[in-house]
């Protein structure tokens, strides 16, 4: 192939070829399509948890059992189409706390029941127990952020819970789940940290100020 043949199956700039330029176009179309649906997926699990929990009147009762119903129902769809569980788990995880939140409801004990009930899902249908918890756990973080909650706190019991649901399924899936999740309560700290200001105390030593 001359250099000038190959110019021509070269889009302008990209250094890509034809078949290049297409997969490109192609990938970028379907992950924008991958983000509206997983939008859907938070504001369809966010209003459910709402209005159920609007409905019912009891938010502290209450929450608990339509987090496990919610969680269930999702796990049973992913059952029936035959995938999609670890796709949609972060999202179903971010739209329950915002749910939960926009109530007054209990954002740490929401992102630790869905954690757990996404874990145990996952074992009981055969899915990748160790990325499904760090897709819900990714899914109740993001969560708290946007609402201003203590994410730090929502951490910890995240990842937390998802190692003692593992725990109870076996040793191979508590010692997955603990590799996929180490360093994320450490990560979440550093990133609290560097957002506190740090003061210099008479000693000369560097504090963070509280």
């Amino acid at each position: 192939m001359t250099n000038q043949k190959i110019a021509e199956g070269m889009e302008s700039g990209t250094g890509l070829g034809k078949a290049g330029t297409t997969i490109k176009e192609g990938v970028i179309n379907s992950l924008r399509g991958i983000g509206e649906i997983e939008a859907e997926i938070v504001s369809l699990a966010k209003n459910t948890v709402s209005n159920t929990l609007k409905a019912t009147g009891t938010v502290a009762n209450e929450s608990l059992n339509i987090i496990k119903d919610i969680v269930k129902g999702s796990i049973q769809a992913t059952e029936e189409v035959g995938t999609g569980l670890i796709l949609s788990t972060k999202s179903i995880a971010k739209g329950v706390v915002m749910g939960v939140a926009e109530v007054g409801g209990d954002v740490v004990s929401a992102a630790s029941q869905t954690v757990r009930g996404a874990v145990r899902g996952a074992a009981e249908i055969g899915a990748d127990v160790a990325l499904v918890a760090r897709r819900a756990v990714d899914g109740v973080i993001e969560a708290t952020k946007e609402i201003g909650g203590d994410v730090e706190e929502v951490a910890k019991v995240a990842v937390s819970g998802a190692i003692e649901t593992a725990g109870t399924i076996g040793n191979t899936a508590l010692m997955a789940v603990k590799e996929m999740l180490i360093g994320v309560v450490e990560g979440v700290k550093e990133i609290a940290g560097a957002a506190i200001p740090k003061v210099k105390t008479p000693s000369g030593e560097t504090v963070k100020e509280t």
